[in-house]
Parts: structure tokens; C-alpha cells; sequence
């Protein structure tokens, strides 16, 4: 048993995996608690996908591709307000006409400049080849938002339950929106060199929704889902090793495994154990008056 835990971190590639895989699934998870209790899960995969066309232009004109990435966060979350503020069209439907076209500008881009961009990296990740540099540069962004979330986890957590009384107490729900929009766009840059475009989406929402299955406690939440995300992607990790399967998905679906189990077994909210209690009460199957 110990062989198979030491035997791929002798790879410099495989310790680059595990340190990126955990840095960027911990602040995606927990954004991701703010994200499922305000509502703002589309909002995730809105910007996750309208970077796209970011990422390619900067590695058209050789610079950082978490600039590329940031500036299109910036300019999908300002389209989409912009859309929704001047006309009739409701935010969700703002979401989807800016994310959708974003995103095919991107693949436009890759399409016409096949020999520089490499498809499969930019959507799909590619967390066993990532370099020393790319390594420091997940781990800084990650530990930014880190920072901000847990200085600002009260404020964020009062904005996401009650907007009125957060603006009685002083806090600006306006300002705390911009901010963490901010941050879900820093930690999608950080996010996607560890399982691209596509899949990051998965890690903004299912630690989330895991955890929120399995307590009703903001605090709790705030524990449960780092632990779930971190788990799952050495989970994930170690099992794309040994099976030479794609690791960014492989992490993906040891989370939602996780929250498979949640959704059916969670003490108070799990399917099976919701019907089963309800059995115990009612053992005679008569039907209450």
C-alpha cells in the first residue's frame, strides 16, 4: 500500500499535479458555497467559458494567458450586466447569449490557428505537463482568493443571505458583488490549467452542492466542501496514474461521486434516507389525514 502512494510522487510531473490539483479545487470549493447559496452557479459557467477567446489571443501574442483570461472575465461579466441593465432580456438569458458567443469567438480562434493552439490543452487542461512556472502561478492566484474569501466570509456570507440587511449594516451589496465576481474570475484562470475551460464549471458548483446536502450551517459548509474537493482530487489523481485515464475528468468524477453518496445518504437531505424516515414514521403505510 505504501509503494502505491510513493511510487508516482518519485515524478517531478506527478508532485506539479497534486499541488496545482489541490490549490486550485480548495478555492473552488470554497467559492463554490457563495456560488450554490446565492444562485450564481450559471454565473460560473458563464465565465468559464467566455475566457476561452482570452486564453487563445494570448498565447496568439506569446503573453501570460492569465491575462488573456482575465480581461475576457472582465469583459463577460461587464457585457452581461450591460445586456441585463439596458433591456428587457432577464440575466439568465443575458448569461447564455454572452457566455455562448464568447466561447464560439474562441474555438473560431483555435480553428483558424490550429499549429499554435492546441485545443484539447486549452479545453480539457493539461495538469500532468504543467511546469514549475505554471505551478507558482496557480499557488499565488489560489492563495489570493484564499485570503480574500476568509477575511471576507461574513460579509460574503450576509450578502448571500440577506442583501437588504447587509445594506442596513453598512456593507455595499453592490461592492461585494463586483468582488466576487472578481474572485470567480481569478480563481477560473487559476482553475483551468488544472482541468481546462470546460470542466472547471464542475469544480465551482459540485463541492458546493455536496456540502450544502449535507449541512445547513454556513460554517460547516465552508469546511465540508475543501475536504470533499481536496480528497477527490488526489483521489483523482492517484487513479489517473495508475489507470492512464484523463486526470482533470478523472477528479471531476470523484467529486461527483461524492456528491452522489450525499444525494442519497445525507442524514437530513439524502433521497434514501429522507424516504426511509419517513417510512419509520409512518410504518402501517397509512395514509395521514
Amino acid at each position: 500500500m505504501l509503494d502505491l502512494l510513493l511510487e508516482p510522487l518519485q515524478y517531478g510531473f506527478m508532485q506539479r499535479a497534486l499541488v496545482v490539483a489541490v490549490a486550485a479545487t480548495l478555492v473552488c470549493a470554497l467559492l463554490s458555497c457563495w456560488l450554490v447559496l446565492i444562485g450564481w452557479s450559471l454565473m460560473g459557467d458563464a465565465v468559464s467559458h467566455a475566457v476561452l477567446p482570452g486564453v487563445v489571443l494570448a498565447y496568439l501574442v506569446g503573453a501570460p494567458f492569465a491575462l488573456g483570461a482575465l480581461l475576457f472575465a472582465g469583459i463577460a461579466v461587464a457585457l452581461i450586466g450591460l445586456v441585463r441593465e439596458t433591456s428587457r432580456v432577464k440575466e439568465d438569458a443575458a448569461i447564455g447569449v454572452v457566455f455562448t458567443t464568447l466561447f464560439a469567438l474562441g474555438v473560431v480562434l483555435i480553428s483558424k490557428n490550429p499549429s499554435q493552439v492546441d485545443l484539447h490543452h486549452v479545453l480539457f487542461g493539461n495538469l500532468l505537463g504543467l511546469s514549475t512556472s505554471d505551478l507558482w502561478q496557480v499557488s499565488a492566484l489560489a492563495a489570493v482568493v484564499f485570503v480574500v474569501l476568509v477575511v471576507k466570509r461574513r460579509d460574503l456570507t450576509l450578502f448571500a443571505f440577506d442583501r437588504v440587511q447587509a445594506h442596513a449594516l453598512g456593507i455595499s451589496p453592490a461592492r461585494l458583488s463586483a468582488l466576487l465576481l472578481a474572485l470567480l474570475a481569478v480563481t477560473i484562470v487559476s482553475a483551468i490549467q488544472a482541468v481546462g475551460v470546460i470542466l472547471v464549471v464542475a469544480m465551482l458548483i459540485i463541492p458546493g452542492a455536496t456540502a450544502y446536502l449535507l449541512t445547513d450551517r454556513m460554517s460547516r459548509m465552508l469546511v465540508i466542501a475543501p475536504v470533499v474537493a481536496v480528497v477527490s482530487s488526489v483521489v483523482g489523481v492517484y487513479t489517473s496514474y495508475y489507470t492512464d485515464a484523463a486526470t482533470g475528468g478523472v477528479v471531476i468524477l470523484a467529486q461527483a461521486a461524492v456528491f452522489a453518496v450525499a444525494y442519497l445518504f445525507a442524514p437530513r437531505h439524502g433521497v434514501v434516507t429522507t424516504a426511509l424516515r419517513r417510512r419509520a414514521q409512518n410504518p402501517g403505510n397509512v395514509i395521514p389525514q
